[in-house]
């Protein structure tokens, strides 16, 4: 059995041959995707750092390693939207790298896939600041209405791109979750997000295209609407943050799971330990299938204790699974 038909089967429930860590992805993305501007800067910049992205917002690199904090919002308060110029995906400035990447797609045992950081919710508190939108959905509930839309416009435009150069795997990112909860309530979530959700979800399963959602947090408010939308893959599911026996339950034989490995453990180790909670997740989520094996977030992590993790994935992820049992 070869890498994709192994994934295809992962994502299907249908007997894979291993566990892997993560889709066999070639990525591409557009200019700005880390927040870049049309004049440099992005999460990549130097500690210290500050610049102004192609959405006008203005980003302050704190901390070496870790991306940026936005420090001013373009759209603060509703009267700014008047004259505030939305960014065009067609701009040659922020589409052209996407064709640049993907002329360097060689194929073989990797597909093409594209992805939309900060898809909605991530992007708004970014032009509006979060606790201003937050309170403008009660307060100014219209201009929340008309910040999603224009958001959502500037991503199909970019989905248009990214079906032109071939893409069959979608990567997008809004962090609906807290440690504890929802960041926002499951009825903002459906009166709000859903509607824009649906144009650009229902534009990719048309195209026949899988398409993994990242949010961070407790999401399981939100696992009825990821499967609603056609959601394939859902990341990180947080270990500490979910049940994920129940998360388990819920999207069995619907949707693949991919983390779930306590940060915490990889970080800290020791080596004993992170086999073992590979193995109980293992078990736990990917003995029918429908689970990549993966930390439940991206952190600079002690490289013996990642090489670690990654070995005991590939001796631990091999069909049929062995039960996990506390000794």
């Amino acid at each position: 059995m070869d890498t994709l038909e192994n994934f295809h089967r992962i994502l299907t429930f249908d007997h894979p041959q291993t566990i892997i860590t993560h889709p066999p992805t070639y990525d591409v993305f557009h200019h700005g995707y880390d927040h870049e501007g049309f004049e440099g800067g992005g999460d990549n910049s130097p500690a210290g750092t500050q610049w102004v992205d192609i959405f006008g917002t203005t980003w302050q690199k704190v901390y070496a390693g870790v991306m940026g904090l936005p420090k001013g919002y373009p759209l603060e308060s509703p009267p700014l939207l008047k004259t505030y110029t939305w960014p065009d995906p067609d701009d040659e400035r922020i589409c052209d790298l996407i064709y640049q990447k993907a002329a360097q797609f060689l194929g073989g045992d990797v597909i093409l896939a594209a992805s939309h950081r900060d898809l909605l919710w991530e992007k708004a508190y970014m032009l509006v600041g979060m606790e201003n939108m937050m309170v403008y959905f009660y307060t100014e509930p219209a201009f929340a209405r008309e910040v999603l839309h224009g958001i959502m416009d500037f991503q199909l435009g970019i989905a248009r791109h990214y079906l032109k150069v071939g893409a069959q795997v979608i990567y997008v990112g809004d962090d609906l979750g807290s440690q504890l909860g929802p960041l926002l309530s499951p009825r903002l979530v459906q009166e709000f997000f859903l509607p824009e959700y649906r144009r650009i979800f229902q534009l990719y399963k048309a195209n026949g295209k899988v398409i993994s959602f990242h949010s961070c947090g407790k999401i399981e408010a939100f696992l009825d609407m990821f499967m609603e939308l056609g959601v394939d893959i859902l990341n990180p599911v947080q270990a500490t943050a979910n049940d994920l026996d129940k998360i388990r339950q819920i999207t069995h034989g619907r949707m693949t799971l991919w983390g779930g490995v306590s940060s915490k453990t990889i970080m800290e180790g020791p080596v004993e330990l992170i086999e073992m909670e590979v193995r109980q997740r293992v078990w736990q989520l990917g003995k029918d299938g429908g689970y990549l094996c993966a930390p439940d977030q991206g952190m600079p992590y002690p490289p013996e204790h990642l090489q670690a993790f990654e070995r005991a994935v590939e001796k631990i992820g091999v069909y049929p699974i062995q039960p996990f049992l506390l000794t």
